[in-house]
């Protein structure tokens, strides 16, 4: 029926290392438990004390990375900060093809690519209030070395430049407001009038 149903899509979250991407993600997996799937990317980044594989990445040695890659199995794929991401183009069909939208975590290098495949997709730009602001942050979670702080620093000011590409662009300097006006934009998008009545889902 008209209205009942829309055209599933990819949702695109975007933003510095240490802006606070990984709340909206928990808060929009949170609001949409059945309808949003979050899509692990691979990555050549060895593994942390806390993550699980499967869970927080897939992790792949350089040279399977790279393989990959010949072989086309990525939707994107990029260098961050000297270590290989990618998005499995399998798991982000396998989710739209079961009638639920994809949820991407991935840096502004993937977005691009991203679009050029999904270019009806939503996509979100988290912005730190400052870049001083960014700083403390990537300072207080002590995992970074001073020379990748600066690295990630330096990054976060050639990302931000590239942050007009995007959609929406939603400032974290209140995590409960911000995560609102994201939940906000999601729940927009499935309204909108072309995902409703568009793309052979619905009869005239």
């Amino acid at each position: 029926m008209i209205g009942s149903e829309y055209r599933r899509f990819v949702v695109v979250i975007s933003g510095p290392s240490g802006a606070g991407k990984s709340s909206f993600v928990k808060a929009l997996l949170g609001r949409y438990p059945r309808d949003l799937v979050y899509s692990v990317s691979a990555t050549t980044r060895p593994r942390r004390a806390h993550e699980a594989e499967g869970r927080d990445y897939f992790y792949l040695g350089r040279d399977e990375f790279q393989r990959r890659v010949g072989t086309g199995d990525f939707v994107e794929h990029a260098e961050v900060h000297g270590e290989l991401y990618g998005t499995l183009k399998s798991q982000t069909e396998a989710v739209l093809r079961s009638g639920r939208n994809v949820l991407l975590d991935i840096d502004v290098q993937g977005g691009r690519s991203v679009r050029r495949i999904y270019p009806d997709g939503v996509f979100i730009f988290v912005l730190p209030p400052s870049l001083a602001d960014l700083e403390g942050r990537l300072r207080a979670r002590g995992t970074d070395s001073e020379e990748r702080i600066k690295l990630r620093l330096e990054n976060a000011r050639r990302e931000i430049e590239i942050a007009r590409e995007y959609d929406y662009a939603v400032v974290n300097d209140d995590l409960e407001e911000a995560t609102r006006k994201v939940l906000a934009i999601i729940e927009a998008e499935t309204c909108r009038a072309s995902r409703r009545i568009d793309g052979g889902r619905s009869e005239p």
